[in-house]
């Protein structure tokens, strides 16, 4: 360890963002200011969730969802950037990850409204096509050729993961942990040459509790799961994750899966995507992929798990 490692001081920040908390951990000299850096990730949490929130009815995504099919509209070029990759990902996994599912996702009551049983009635009849073939993106212009309502809430969280660790690198901090519940962004490494250690939850519904340990540098990993946001229907738990073509939450899934990427947002799309697919097809599409992914599932009283890539140290 260098002499100025240990002269730094550990500066952890964090603050409200998308109905839960930032966090941005980093070393710096005695005597840093950290309100400076502190109101700038603010700042970028707050342009993520104004941009691409489903819970504020002016947000740029809203107003997109509002606009007349075969128009183009103008959007900001976050917005952009997460419709553009959102998109990418959808035909990647052939579906399985459809940013298209807002009407499903809000009659389910997982939205800003409770459940109705209207709404899921229409969300389970509708005709469904992806939205990679109903949403066209040319440069910062959008235009959808049939109606849809988007949802980025499997996307839009870790891309705002990204925005801190871009903000943190602007102002200089080129070695860090950011996050945002749970989805972590490590850069570099640690003041002592260590990578970052970020815990794999466990997917229980009662505690928090670890399930095992990664060591991440310049990666960034997210997890979906059934075991925190779900609905009770005739006493069976039904999670938050939609399944493409019903319309509704999936019937049987992984209890979770987590997904190391380069980016945040990579990281949370795919998750979900491999969480639809399930543990055979999304293993196998990982495998094409070159991901890093862990399968957790419930069998026999306890958890198995199916690793794929490097870092879950299976094929």
């Amino acid at each position: 360890m260098s002499k100025m490692s240990t002269e730094q001081e550990r500066i952890a920040l964090n603050g409200p963002t998308m109905g839960t908390r930032w966090s941005a951990l980093f070393f710096a000299d005695p005597g840093f200011d950290p309100a400076p850096i502190r109101a700038a990730l603010q700042a970028a949490v707050a342009e993520v969730d104004a941009q691409m929130s489903t819970w504020n009815a002016g947000s740029e995504l809203m107003r997109l969802n509002a606009a007349p099919v075969g128009a183009w509209l103008a959007v900001p070029a976050h917005l952009e950037a997460v419709l553009r990759l959102g998109l990418g990902i959808g035909r990647a996994s052939n579906g399985a990850f459809d940013i298209g599912m807002g009407d499903a996702v809000t009659a389910w009551g997982f939205g800003p409204q409770d459940a109705a049983s209207e709404g899921i009635r229409a969300a389970m009849a509708a005709p469904r096509r992806p939205a990679h073939e109903v949403l066209e993106v040319a440069g910062c212009l959008v235009r959808k050729s049939a109606p849809i309502a988007l949802d980025l809430n499997g996307i839009a969280k870790g891309y705002g993961v990204d925005r801190l660790a871009e903000t943190l690198r602007d102002h200089g901090i080129i070695d860090a942990l950011v996050g945002i519940d749970g989805e972590m962004r490590a850069l570099g490494l640690r003041p002592d040459g260590q990578a970052w250690t970020i815990a794999v939850e466990a997917p229980d519904t009662d505690r928090r509790t670890p399930h095992s340990v990664l060591a991440l540098e310049n990666a960034a990993v997210a997890t979906s799961g059934d075991y925190r946001h779900w609905v009770e229907v005739k006493g069976r738990r039904l999670s938050h994750t939609m399944a493409p073509g019903r319309g509704a939450p999936l019937i049987a899934s992984p209890a979770s899966v987590t997904v190391v990427a380069p980016t945040c947002a990579e990281a949370d799309a795919w998750a979900t995507a491999l969480m639809v697919l399930g543990r055979d097809q999304g293993a196998a599409l990982a495998r094409q992929r070159g991901l890093h992914a862990l399968f957790i599932e419930r069998a026999g009283g306890g958890l198995c798990e199916t690793g794929v890539g490097r870092l879950f140290k299976t094929g």
